[in-house]
C-alpha cells in the first residue's frame, strides 16, 4: 500500500461491451478516443480536465445533480461519447468506462 495521495496517471478499465464496441470502430476513431483518454487519465482531476482536452472533446456530468458521479466525455466534435466513472479510492484509483457510442 502506498502512503498519501495517489495521483495520475489513473488506471483505465473498460467494461467488456464498451471495449468490444470500441475495438470495432474505424482506426481513426479509435485513435481519437485514445488521444482523449490519454488526457483524461493524466489529468489531476478527471472531472475537470477542460484545459487539457484535445480539440473536439468536451466533458460534462451525466446528471447535474451528481457532479461527482458518472461523466460523459464527448469526442469527434460531438459525434461520439463515452460514459465513465472515476473511482477515487486510496488503493488503485481508476477510471471505469461503462458505455461508448459513435455515429
Amino acid at each position: 500500500m502506498t502512503e498519501g495521495f495517489m495521483g495520475p496517471p489513473w488506471q483505465a478499465d473498460w467494461v467488456e461491451a464498451a471495449r468490444t464496441y470500441r475495438d470495432g470502430l474505424p482506426g481513426e476513431v479509435r485513435k481519437t478516443i485514445q488521444d482523449g483518454m490519454a488526457e483524461l487519465i493524466t489529468a489531476r482531476n478527471p472531472f475537470r480536465p477542460q484545459d487539457e482536452l484535445p480539440d473536439g472533446f468536451y466533458l460534462e456530468p451525466a446528471r447535474s445533480s451528481r457532479p461527482l458521479g458518472a461523466h460523459i466525455l464527448y469526442f469527434d466534435h460531438g459525434r461520439g461519447w463515452l460514459r465513465f466513472t472515476f473511482v477515487g479510492r486510496v488503493e488503485d484509483p481508476q477510471i471505469a468506462v461503462e458505455e461508448i457510442f459513435w455515429q
